[in-house]
């Protein structure tokens, strides 16, 4: 640290940077779960709210939770350096919420579980759970990428 630096002058930057990753992250979050609502039929929000369908959520709350890890990945990686952090992780986040959803996709595909007829289902089903940890890990292999 610089001698002529205050230590208000760091704890500002700090606490910016803190807001501005923040803020970043909380935008990737929501964009991870339209492109998650994208990809399954109907509107996630009204199906998890509404209907109450545990499935829905489950599919929901794990691909959020692998987007979060790719977005957590990209801020640990990002150096110190608050524009190129910032840049690197808006990168990386949607890179990883494209690579989740595609990975959603093709796992649901080669496992023959159908997303359209399981947030059908009014009861937990095993394939939601299973589907669950697999988009979790799914976003954790990401992750781990950038890292």
């Amino acid at each position: 640290m610089n001698t002529t630096t205050s230590i208000a002058d760091v704890l500002t930057h700090g606490a910016l940077a803190i807001l501005a990753y923040a803020i970043l992250g909380v935008l990737l979050l929501v964009a991870g779960f339209y492109v998650v609502d994208l990809a399954t039929p109907g509107r996630l929000s009204k199906i998890i709210r509404t209907d109450r369908n545990p499935n829905a959520t489950v599919l929901a709350a794990s691909s959020v939770a692998g987007v979060g890890l790719v977005v957590a990945a990209s801020i640990w990686s990002s150096g110190g350096a608050l524009r190129e952090g910032l840049l690197a992780t808006l990168v990386f986040g949607l890179v990883g919420i494209a690579v989740q959803t595609l990975g959603m996709v093709a796992f649901d595909k080669v496992a023959g579980i159908s997303v359209r007829e399981l947030v059908r289902e009014t009861t937990l089903q095993p394939a939601a759970v299973l589907l669950g940890v697999t988009h979790f890990f799914i976003g954790l292999i990401t992750a781990v990428a950038v890292i």
